[in-house]
């Protein structure tokens, strides 16, 4: 393992635990009552899921930045993300949104954002114009469905479902269960893998275009491997949690000091901190002391907005 493997691993080694204790009601399992039940079916279920959802979240940002050679790049500016919430959200609207019916229009949404981006961006043979469509093509589909589930906001049958659909568009991980795990651990696991092929030909798109093609790499397998790889990870992260954003974003800036700067050697330790990233942030949104829950949505979009703006700043003063 990489030395930022380790770290990271050895740090969600120590924040696991951590999160099963802590919370509103500290939990001792020598002293609180039905501690262990609390512990197997609230806290660990909770605790595994956003890690496998940072995972998915880190990884994907990882290899969107990489392809796209643009370090502002996150998985959910590319219509995936909003597809999937779509998705959810016309499950609320019909008041389809049982344990799996609502995860299961999420995953169609998502499915069916990739199919279009695919459709759009996935028929070229210059990586250049590649990144183009697809950068292009992601925009518009992130438009289109953040529209449409505006428009079912706006024509909720009733205020029931409307509060329903925008608490869920927040993106929280209250009251998760095995179930959800189940649904989302595999998918993540499986678009990890699918972005972990595509390492070496990342690597070798920063050598420019025609070295990459003499060097093997073929810009329709690439695209097929990137696009179900981020529908995957970002699709059932969103179908069983909603949207939590700016993960994809933050995690590679972190990363990146301490690996040698390749795409491929980003991708793990990326998924190992967005991991942990997603899992600091449940549990502090669980200690606040607020009358209610902070959102984890709201909590990392209040994270990784400045972290955004200090990104751009940044750029801005190495242009000038």
């Amino acid at each position: 393992m990489t030395r930022a493997n380790l770290i990271f691993a050895a740090l969600l080694l120590v924040a696991v635990p951590l999160s099963l204790l802590a919370g509103r009601v500290w939990v001792d399992p020598d002293v609180t009552p039905n501690a262990m039940a609390i512990l197997a079916e609230l806290r660990l279920p909770r605790a595994v899921l956003a890690v496998v959802i940072g995972a998915g979240l880190g990884a994907a940002g990882a290899a969107m930045q990489g392809y796209l050679r643009n370090p502002l790049a996150d998985p959910g500016l590319f219509g995936i993300a909003p597809g999937a919430a779509l998705g959810a959200v016309i499950a609320l609207y019909i008041g389809a949104a049982s344990a799996w019916l609502l995860p299961l229009f999420a995953l169609i949404g998502a499915g069916g954002a990739m199919a279009l981006l695919a459709l759009i961006a996935g028929r070229t043979s210059s990586p250049a114009h590649g990144i183009a469509l697809f950068t292009l093509a992601g925009m518009m589909i992130a438009s289109l469905a953040g529209a449409l589930t505006s428009l079912a906001i706006s024509l909720a049958p009733n205020a029931f479902a409307m509060s329903s659909i925008v608490t869920w568009l927040m993106g929280a991980l209250t009251d998760r269960s095995w179930a959800d795990v189940w649904l989302a651990a595999p998918l993540t696991m499986a678009g990890v893998v699918l972005l972990w092929l595509a390492g070496r030909s990342l690597d070798a798109l920063t050598l420019g275009e025609e070295a990459a093609r003499s060097l093997g790499v073929r810009p329709g397998r690439l695209m097929a491997l990137l696009v179900l790889g981020t529908g995957l990870t970002v699709g059932s992260g969103v179908a069983v949690a909603g949207i939590i954003g700016f993960v994809g974003l933050i995690v590679p800036h972190l990363v990146r000091p301490l690996t040698d700067k390749r795409p491929s050697s980003l991708i793990v330790p990326s998924a190992l901190a967005g991991a942990l990233l997603v899992l600091v942030a449940d549990v502090t949104c669980r200690l606040l002391p607020l009358v209610t829950e902070l959102r984890l949505g709201i909590a990392l979009s209040l994270i990784g907005a400045p972290f955004f703006l200090y990104l751009l700043l940044r750029m801005r003063r190495g242009l000038a």
